[in-house]
């Protein structure tokens, strides 16, 4: 008989799998054997051969699952990928922005200490005081009349060539509409026509109380926006997404509408005049940014200037005043509070009611460091009440949220307090209040809930850091309903549709290249740090140390040792070659220009400080005109001489307005300035 594993052709045809172990063949005793069978002629048994294994048919949905078992594996990979490379880029860029936010604090109290050095003579704490809060010295009457008479619309005429919209009063809703059309077209309001809207804004702002109170039983429900600085786009998306402003559609804009975005101008005005038209329906909280010692730094400022040109100093000085007569907060229907940054532990709603928030032209400014009256000043002692007052502002207006109870200072920021979900517990109960509405923070998908959905995080601005990075989003509170949020995201008509990996990776390179510039303007910085642990100058050092030494110098709080792989080359043992941190391909934008070790620092120097140094030009610039006039740099001069001992004549400080004046045309500008800085790095002295 031919074995299991063999068949003939002749025999039927039974399938028989081939058996995985091999097993011996038993052996089986002999029998008669049986007479052959006579085979037709025509039949012939082929020799013997090897069965082909025959694999069993897979079921159709067996193939489908191994399939979506693969796609759903290369997915989840991808979006890991995806969440570790957004959630890098993201902390690059809140690292950058609050470390701006903190210089702006410590340039403030830079020029603090230097008046409170000065206990003598009042003049001279007066001079400092234009760069900390740039108001008149008079109070009541006399303070309001010199406001209108440098800021009333009629000492600026129109001319007959401006083609832009015309306003009149009373102002109403075809001025708010034609407002839309003019600015969507790109056009630029006559100065002489803003005047006549902030001063119309003014005039209702003063009545309003330090909380507003928003009612919805008549509408039904109230839209509360967040952040915009100054992005015109979004706010044109909320209005074509959500309606128009009016009385059947109120709004709350919860602060920051300028700054950063180069068309805060027109946004404030839009808002100023849905404002005007519904007076009872629109609301406007102040917010950290509604303050014109950021605005000294943030770009709302510089905006003014090079819009207006000759006309920014009036301009200027009218925000400032309408600043202070912004509402803190707003209060929805009893239960729903809208602050800008949010509370702490001693927020008191009764204390806030009796805050007279114009004296506060500045909440970082505030007039009790800095009298109205010269004559009057001292730097003594403060009450505790008073630092009350002030701090229950403050904390509207700075302060964060943190996952952890208690509440302490945000040093993060370096402005308001960090508070923990028991605060918002206790504050929320103390007024009976069910959520708390904040901005403040920028959220990736424009909102975000925390302190077991008690507070409200609504941020208005996508594409804050760059395109892509962030969605806006705006919440609807309808009577006796929970919250609806609605998310956008703000696209030029230029702009492809970019998928998601597509504008992760457009993120993240705008962050490194963010990060870049910390490099390059800090390079001489970390090449000494680099070699005090590189002792024999290998051009090597650990990648711990080198993590180490970046995170001090550069003082941002980042995952090194994630970046380090686009920042920095290693060796075959692992070790750091530090000097290719300054080859990489991010930074080689920074390497065409060769100079000398002096002239290098030097540069790096005035580059680092490049913000700070612009604050400083403008905030000397008392007039807003662009440029620093001899009489401004000497009385500077003056001051800070007397300040550090240097007393220099009126010959000498002319002399030195002189060298600085380059091009010699009698006054000072910003090239001119930043040319003739020299900074000395403390760090260097002590160890040269």
């Amino acid at each position: 008989m031919l074995s299991e594993g063999w068949k003939c052709f002749c025999c039927p045809q039974i399938l028989k799998y081939p058996r995985r172990s091999v097993v011996a063949p038993i052996q089986h005793p002999p029998s008669e054997p049986e007479p052959a069978q006579p085979l037709p002629q025509t039949q012939h048994c082929s020799p013997p051969l090897p069965p082909r294994p025959v694999r069993p048919k897979r079921k159709k949905s067996d193939i489908t699952l191994a399939a979506v078992v693969i796609i759903q594996t290369w997915f989840r990979r991808r979006r890991a990928l995806y969440e570790m490379r957004r959630k890098t880029a993201w902390t690059i860029y809140q690292n950058i922005e609050y470390a701006g936010e903190q210089d702006q604090l410590k340039l403030y109290n830079f020029f603090l200490e230097l008046m409170q050095a000065v206990t003598t003579n009042p003049h001279d704490a007066q001079v400092v005081a234009k760069v900390l809060r740039r108001n008149s010295s008079l109070t009541g009457l006399a303070e309001e009349l010199d406001l209108k008479h440098l800021t009333t619309p009629e000492a600026i005429t129109v001319e007959s060539s401006y083609r832009g919209p015309h306003i009149h009063t009373p102002i109403h809703k075809g001025h708010f509409e034609a407002l839309i059309l003019a600015f969507q077209r790109g056009e630029l309001l006559h100065a002489h026509y803003v005047l006549l809207i902030l001063h119309e804004l003014r005039h209702i702002l003063k009545r309003l109380p330090n909380v507003n109170i928003v009612s919805t039983h008549q509408s039904r429900y109230v839209t509360v926006v967040g952040d915009l600085h100054g992005s015109l786009a979004d706010l044109m998306v909320i209005f074509h997404k959500n309606g128009l402003p009016s009385n059947e559609n109120p709004y709350i804009f919860n602060g920051d509408i300028v700054d950063r975005g180069f068309q805060s101008m027109e946004v404030f005005l839009l808002i100023s005049v849905a404002v005007i038209v519904y007076p009872n329906n629109v609301y406007l909280n102040r917010g950290n940014h509604e303050d014109h010692v950021l605005n000294l730094r943030y770009g709302f400022m510089k905006e003014i200037i090079y819009k207006y040109k000759s006309h920014a100093t009036r301009l200027l000085r009218l925000f400032e005043n309408i600043y202070s007569w912004l509402p803190i907060a707003s209060l929805i229907d009893d239960h729903i509070f809208v602050a800008h940054g949010g509370i702490s532990d001693i927020t008191d709603l009764n204390k806030i009611n009796e805050i007279k928030r114009q004296k506060y032209i500045s909440v970082l400014s505030p007039n009790f460091i800095i009298p109205a009256n010269e004559d009057q000043f001292q730097i003594s002692s403060i009450s505790d009440e008073v630092l009350l007052e002030w701090r229950q502002i403050l904390d509207l207006l700075w302060s964060d949220p943190k996952q952890a109870d208690g509440c302490e200072p945000n040093t993060y920021r370096g402005g308001g307090c960090y508070w923990g979900p028991d605060v918002t517990e206790k504050i929320l109960q103390k007024h009976n209040w069910t959520l708390l509405i904040r901005s403040h923070e920028c959220k990736e998908e424009g909102f975000g809930y925390s302190h077991d959905k008690k507070v409200l995080t609504i941020f208005s601005a996508s594409n804050y850091y760059a395109v892509g990075s962030n969605r806006g989003a705006y919440v609807k509170i309808i009577t006796n309903q929970p919250p609806i949020i609605i998310q956008f995201m703000a696209t030029r008509a230029t702009h492809k549709t970019l998928t998601l990996w597509e504008r992760v990776s457009y993120v993240e390179d705008q962050a490194i290249q963010n990060l870049a510039e910390k490099f390059s303007v800090n390079k001489s910085r970390l090449m000494k740090e680099f070699a005090l642990v590189d002792p024999g100058n290998t051009g090597r050092i650990s990648v711990n140390a080198w993590c180490d030494i970046v995170s001090h110098v550069l003082d941002l709080q980042l995952p090194w040792r994630t970046l380090r792989a686009r920042l920095v080359d290693t060796d075959i043992s692992g070790m750091v070659i530090y000097e290719s941190t300054f080859r990489s391909k991010e930074l080689r934008f920074t390497s065409n220009i060769s100079t000398n070790a002096r002239r290098e620092s030097l540069c790096q120097a005035i580059y680092r400080n490049k913000d700070l140094l612009e604050t400083v030009f403008r905030a000397i610039d008392k007039d807003n005109s662009g440029v620093i006039s001899m009489q401004e740099f000497t009385e500077v001069c003056s001051f800070l001489g007397k300040h550090n001992g240097s007393k220099l004549d009126e010959k000498q400080i002319m002399d030195l307005a002189a060298s600085i004046d380059l091009n010699k045309n009698g006054v000072i500008d910003f090239n001119e300035f930043l040319e003739a800085f020299r900074i000395v790095d403390v760090g260097d002295r002590f160890q040269n």
